[in-house]
């Protein structure tokens, strides 16, 4: 499965991105997908991911309440809805495939990209 992440940008803090991931390739549906950011010498952080139908989501404890991750099999696509944004969130996003879901990121198996997401004061 291919993965294309997108909807990042400059934001100031407080405000909302949504951030999208578009999936191309084998069946959408038979993946977990997640959500993991990387800051400048940070080592890359799990946020949120959801099972392979949609129904279950987790998300870390560090951004819960604000972030939310949804997807819809039909779109091929899962979301990360980013509220009340602060400067600490300033990273580079990735989405990522995996056959079962979970916060090691050595479970996925597919990544997107990244898209930068730079939340200013």
């Amino acid at each position: 499965v291919q993965l294309q992440a997108s909807g990042g940008g400059l934001v100031q803090a407080g405000g909302s991105l949504r951030l999208s991931c578009a999936a191309s390739g084998r069946s959408f549906g038979n993946y977990a997908l997640g959500w993991f950011r990387q800051a400048p010498e940070k080592e890359r952080e799990w946020l949120a991911s959801t099972s392979r139908s949609g129904g279950s989501t987790w998300c870390a404890d560090s951004v819960k309440g604000r972030f939310a991750i949804s997807k819809n099999n039909a779109e091929n696509t899962v979301y990360l809805q980013m509220n009340s944004l602060k400067l600490e969130d300033t990273a580079v996003y990735y989405c990522a495939a995996a056959t079962y879901y979970g916060s090691d990121y050595s479970l996925y198996d597919y990544w997107g990209q990244g898209t930068q997401v730079t939340v200013s004061s």
